[in-house]
């Protein structure tokens, strides 16, 4: 039996967790849920975005699975998904990208590997006001924390059997920081000769990918590059609601919906949880329950695949509820 911290969300996140919940049920998973509120929820009821106890779950049990959080914009909260990275060390943003069979999209033979810095850069959100009308973000950037992640990237694409790594920059313009960056890159790759390795200025990345996303394999990134590009890329194979995540650190790892909490549809029953269940199947890799993933991830494609039930994001009219029932069902009929 695996415990697992769960982190619900907001919006739709509850709607999107109970479904994957389910289909974990139908697959026979032996799993006990400690779970926790976060975010806005979190706040109004306990003054605090981030709880301690659900920090100190997730430092027990190693493993959380999340579901979509809001982050106001421009005021309230600051963004729980950076406090957690920040808390809990997880260095690492891994999100694959790839073609679902049945699921519609502009590209195919779309296989890559986001590698995204997850601890610095702009995204850390240090910011102040210089002057009233003057405001002075830090975009810092360490050798400690590009060397490992792209020696990250490396064992990744060693392990998973991919080919190149394609370090991204802009460092033609900042040539202190994203040099630093890529240099730190260009130092690990010196050490695994047996990865091919190539880099991309940033913006002719984002041309490159909207013409030929094929061309590429594991993209390593600092953190502001790796945010926008990642959802570029979920773009690419349909969406953001098809496409898995998860940030990894040395101790802990916690699997996460890529999109947003999409308020608008939230308590309406129309969700596509298919996202959150493959960062959940990612999870259960992690976890070793790997012929359990391979299950139910045969069973998806089979209902996207069938075309019958979709939910509307993907052209169709099915609610939560029913694309739900169809996945356990094609689980059940598997075991």
């Amino acid at each position: 039996m695996h415990t697992i911290t769960l982190i619900p969300g907001d919006g739709i996140g509850p709607e999107v967790t109970a479904a994957v919940l389910r289909i974990f049920k139908a697959a026979g998973l032996d799993i006990e849920w400690e779970r926790y509120e976060a975010g806005l929820i979190a706040f109004e009821r306990y003054k605090r975005s981030l709880p301690v106890e659900l920090l100190d779950s997730i430092r027990r049990n190693k493993v959380a699975l999340k579901g979509p959080l809001t982050t106001p914009i421009a005021e309230g909260i600051t963004s729980v998904n950076v406090g957690l990275r920040k808390a809990l060390e997880l260095y690492a943003n891994l999100r694959p990208v790839r073609n679902l069979a049945g699921v519609e999209s502009r590209f195919t033979g779309v296989d890559l590997i986001i590698v995204r810095e997850n601890t610095e850069d702009l995204y850390s959100g240090l910011e102040h006001e210089v002057v009233p009308g003057v405001v002075e973000s830090l975009k810092i950037i360490t050798e400690r924390a590009s060397t490992r992640i792209a020696e990250f990237a490396f064992a990744y694409a060693k392990a998973h059997g991919r080919a190149r790594v394609t370090a991204i920059h802009k460092a033609n313009i900042m040539k202190l920081g994203d040099g630093l960056f890529l240099e730190s890159a260009r130092k690990v790759s010196r050490e695994h000769t047996d990865v091919s390795y190539d880099e991309r200025i940033v913006d002719a990345l984002c041309m490159q990918l909207v013409m030929a996303p094929e061309t590429f394999d594991v993209l390593l990134l600092p953190n502001l590059y790796g945010d926008i590009v990642s959802d570029l890329c979920a773009g690419l194979v349909g969406g953001l609601g098809v496409v898995p995540g998860a940030n990894l650190g040395g101790d802990c790892a916690v699997f996460e919906a890529v999109h947003g909490s999409a308020p608008d549809i939230a308590n309406k029953n129309l969700a596509n949880p298919t996202a959150l269940l493959l960062s959940a199947l990612m999870m259960l890799d992690h976890l070793g329950e790997r012929e359990a993933a391979a299950r139910i991830r045969a069973a998806l494609d089979e209902v996207l695949v069938a075309g019958a039930i979709r939910t509307r994001d993907l052209g169709g009219t099915a609610s939560t509820t029913e694309f739900t029932d169809a996945v356990c069902r094609a689980v059940e009929g598997s075991g």
